[in-house]
């Protein structure tokens, strides 16, 4: 039995004029166009083949070699390119388009927006089906995740406190607006970090590393970059968070620690427009 809106590997039955057809088991046979048989694998019968399964425009099953954006179980972020009296419908790189229901809308949306959504099988119509409505498949395990562990985000929107993250695609986390250093909007995917797990359950998230350990680690690149920059680095505790963000990718409160601890040991001076490397004592 193939698994509908994700990959399988199935069996090759016949080629045709048209296409490959596919042994699905219960399913029975599916065919695999002959726009998408690849020509670097072996495509005779008795033969297996990785394919995305999914319904055509007359709801028959069918398979393809393209990778869609998503798949049942996951989030993405995705642009809405239609909108009718049906629903919203999304481009997730397959000919026939995601469809999100009016009722699985969480704000309105307009043709050319972008949508964080979940992918399901809808139980009454058994059709890939699109949701933004993300509660409900979140949060639904305990948070496995320890203090300063790096995770995968998907920034989802922005609140008073922050902007909301899926964590590894199973929870929610905040990064608070003092934990920003760079731009975010829904849909980014970034690596985090997490920072506090709250007994309540709720999950304060950095997009960078913490601890003593990461100054270290960010103290050493600003030593590597200015030697290869002749001993002159052009950024100081004065410059700009975006500047600071742009060469190192951490926040002005970070760099400080870093180049406070390097100025201690004697390692770098610093003046208001730049950093130089001490001259070696003949």
């Amino acid at each position: 039995m193939a698994l509908i809106g994700r990959f399988n590997s199935l069996q090759i039955i016949k080629r045709t004029d048209f296409g490959l057809y596919l042994d699905a088991e219960q399913d029975g046979e599916i065919l695999l166009p002959n726009r998408y048989i690849p020509k670097d694998e072996p495509t005779e019968a008795g033969d297996w083949i990785n394919v995305f399964v999914y319904l055509d425009s007359e709801d028959r099953l069918i398979a393809t070699t393209q990778k869609p954006k998503v798949q049942v179980g996951q989030f993405a972020s995705l642009k809405v390119v239609e909108i009718n009296h049906i629903g919203i419908f999304l481009d997730w790189g397959l000919p026939k388009d995601l469809l999100l229901p009016h009722s699985e809308e969480k704000r309105p949306l307009q043709v050319g927006d972008y949508c964080v959504v979940y992918v399901y099988i809808d139980q009454r119509t058994h059709r890939i089906t699109a949701t933004a409505r993300l509660d409900r498949y979140l949060d639904t395990t305990p948070a496995p995740y320890k203090s300063g562990q790096a995770v995968d985000l998907l920034v989802a929107e922005q609140t008073p406190m922050g902007f909301k993250a899926i964590i590894e695609g199973k929870h929610w986390g905040l990064i608070h607006h003092n934990e920003v250093f760079k731009f975010l909007r829904s849909g980014m995917q970034e690596k985090g970090f997490i920072k506090e797990v709250r007994p309540d359950g709720k999950i304060s998230l950095s997009l960078q590393p913490l601890g003593r350990q990461a100054v270290d680690a960010l103290g050493q690149q600003i030593l590597g970059l200015a030697k290869v920059r002749n001993g002159v680095l052009e950024v100081s505790d004065k410059s700009s968070p975006e500047l600071i963000s742009k060469l190192f990718g951490v926040s002005k409160g970070t760099f400080k620690k870093a180049i406070g601890g390097l100025y201690k040991q004697g390692l770098i001076v610093i003046y208001d427009d730049r950093i130089e490397l001490p001259e070696a004592d003949d």
